[in-house]
């Protein structure tokens, strides 16, 4: 049980490599001397965390912008760290050296940066400072369409398309099995609509192929992330349930079909299934075996059995 509160009390706020390296160590300490079981439940804990922690770290090119908030750690003179909200004009003010412009740059470059202001200003010979993003909120992501929680996300971090929809409570049972990402080609003060004639910003993603190969589908500032609604079929006749159905697996058999109204009833001709379907303003009528495939639209009816 020492371990277990030793772990407890080590879960800190982090999102820089330094700070997941402290975690490891003092991780390590704590189960200096304990049982391997112990062991392997904190390696497991410590891998969760890791991978958490990992997530919210931001890319590379990631770039500063209004409304961010920063963490600045200066280890030559303690007291000047802190942190800083990126105004609107892209700059912040930081002790010593005044106002100090981080918009449209990377953590690293603002890093280089104050380091470069200090040295100029003699205040100090090589500055060892840091600088990390507290909060995320100059970058966005739209989610619309068949999600439960519509709306405007702040893209925090290497975000994937799985996690966009998780924000947004996932898709309701009425929502197709595809998501459509539309990047925005300038500023983005809202959803931007998919464009004809330039595919080139537009990526459709199948969900469930999606979380079954676990892909990660990272997202830019300004996507638009877009769940259609579901197609529809009917189905009446002897069957538990009649009534309209999400079509949303485009594979879907007339037997499967069938399943979602609840199955056929004891008076129902599984051997006389047919589909009314429209064709170029038509309407015909398809007799049809229980493999077949339904399509959008279409209209499955199961006759009475004759006695």
């Amino acid at each position: 049980m020492g371990c277990n509160t030793s772990l407890v009390e080590i879960q800190p706020q982090m999102q820089s490599s330094s700070l997941r390296k402290t975690l490891r160590l003092r991780i390590v300490r704590a189960l200096a001397g304990k049982p391997a079981q112990l062991g392997i439940i904190a390696i497991t804990v410590l891998a969760v965390w890791v991978t958490s922690l990992r997530a919210q770290d931001p890319p590379a090119d990631y770039l500063v912008g209004a409304e961010d908030v920063l963490t600045i750690t200066s280890y030559d003179q303690p007291d000047l760290s802190g942190k800083f909200t990126v105004e609107a004009d892209g700059t912040f003010t930081f002790p010593l050296i005044g106002r100090f412009k981080a918009g449209g740059l990377t953590l690293r470059q603002v890093e280089a940066n104050l380091k470069k202001r200090f040295i100029e200003e003699r205040y100090f010979r090589n500055p060892e400072i840091t600088v990390a993003i507290e909060a995320y909120k100059s970058q966005k992501v739209f989610v619309i369409g068949e999600v439960r929680q519509p709306g405007t996300y702040t893209l925090s971090g290497n975000m994937t398309l799985v996690e966009a929809l998780a924000r947004a409570g996932s898709t309701l049972p009425t929502a197709s099995e595809e998501a459509v990402i539309v990047h925005a080609t300038g500023t983005a003060g809202g959803p931007t609509m998919p464009v004809d004639g330039n595919p080139e910003s537009i990526i459709r993603v199948d969900l469930k192929a999606l979380q079954s190969r676990a892909v990660s589908l990272a997202l830019r500032d300004g996507d638009t992330i877009i769940v259609p609604r579901a197609e529809s079929i009917y189905v009446f006749g002897q069957v538990k349930n009649p009534g309209a159905y999400a079509l949303r697996q485009k594979d879907t058999t007339v037997l499967q079909a069938l399943s979602l109204a609840g199955g056929v009833t004891d008076r129902g001709a599984t051997g006389r299934v047919r589909i009314i379907r429209i064709a170029k303003g038509l309407k015909i009528e398809i007799r049809v075996q229980l493999t077949d495939l339904v399509g959008p639209g279409d209209t499955v009816v199961v006759p009475e059995r004759f006695f």
